[in-house]
């Protein structure tokens, strides 16, 4: 209704009604695509697991395609997982391996309005190359079975030189810790004098899921 009678208050002066005609094309103009989290570089271990997640925004909502060396991945060692409202993809590689998977990723996202490209990449070393100081996983969680509506604590313990940076993942996809109503909590403790890097996430309520740790290091 309110379209309907504007054009007819305004008749008797056209350059308001341009100018409100202008205003409603460009609130219905789509709206290029935009990173909200782009994929970092990787230093992986033969045999081992690497993630890569981007994330981004846009109207309508993006498509987001992983490619290597300018094609679509395709192999049973790359999974692509989605976010389930759409505002991201991670592309998943198990067991790596070099130097096959030694490469440039991207992440390509498209939608009517345009297209965006990040690039990440993948250095994948044989056990008898890992440098001094390479993160290692001391302690990984456990399986827990608890009660509904109970808290379930799981840790886990990394070292390396430098600290490595400890990251959770639900079914693949990255824990979000900050917006979840205070049901996952994720507290850390510092290293002091070769203690290992220790990471603690707290569950409240009901949750079932598979845990992935990765220590990170560039």
């Amino acid at each position: 209704m309110w379209i309907t009678t504007y054009p007819m208050m305004l008749s008797a002066r056209p350059g308001y009604f341009l100018l409100l005609l202008s205003f409603l094309l460009l609130a219905d103009a789509d709206s290029p695509p935009k990173f909200t989290r782009t994929p970092e570089d990787q230093t992986g271990v033969q045999g081992g697991v690497a993630s890569f997640v981007c994330q981004a925004t846009g109207d309508p909502p993006p498509n987001i395609v992983w490619n290597k060396k300018g094609k679509k991945v395709q192999n049973q060692r790359f999974e692509v997982i989605d976010y389930e409202d759409g505002s991201g993809s991670v592309l998943r590689i198990q067991p790596l391996r070099t130097p096959r998977d030694e490469a440039v990723y991207e992440c390509h996202v498209s939608n009517p309005a345009g297209e965006i490209t990040a690039l990440c990449r993948l250095n994948v070393l044989r056990e008898d190359q890992l440098p001094s100081g390479f993160p290692t996983i001391d302690m990984g969680p456990q399986l827990k079975v608890v009660e509904r509506s109970r808290t379930a604590t799981m840790l886990c313990a990394a070292s390396g030189n430098p600290d490595p940076e400890i990251t959770w993942f639900k079914d693949f996809l990255p824990v979000n810790t900050t917006n979840n109503n205070g049901r996952i909590k994720q507290l850390r403790s510092e290293s002091f004098g070769g203690t290992p890097i220790r990471g603690k996430r707290r569950l409240s309520g009901r949750t079932a899921h598979r845990i992935r740790l990765f220590p990170k290091w560039h």
